[in-house]
């Protein structure tokens, strides 16, 4: 057994963040927008900005998206690549 347990604990947060469905459907949407800023997520999802932003901000601090300015708007992008893989897995799409 590997006792990499810093390895394993930063994956399982990962894993918990994943675990909760708004912040799914944002991984899931940016994986097939490659982009968006909050106003965009926030009429996909049909929640209110600041509850979008909480979420995405999860998603930040583990180094699952990331974000770039563009003027006075934020765009979010996936930055973990592992994490296409790991949706396309967990929802059973094709991943060709």
């Amino acid at each position: 057994m590997d006792n990499n347990f810093k390895q394993y604990e930063e994956a399982a947060e990962k894993l918990k963040a994943l675990a909760h469905p708004v912040r799914l459907c944002i991984v899931k949407g940016l994986i097939t927008k490659k982009q968006c800023n909050v106003s965009y997520m926030q009429d996909c999802l049909g929640l209110p900005q600041s509850t979008v932003s909480q979420h995405l901000q999860k998603l930040r601090t583990l180094g699952i998206i990331e974000a770039e300015r563009s003027g006075l708007e934020i765009n979010y992008s996936i930055k973990d690549q592992t994490m296409i893989q790991l949706i396309q897995v967990l929802l059973g799409e094709d991943q060709s």
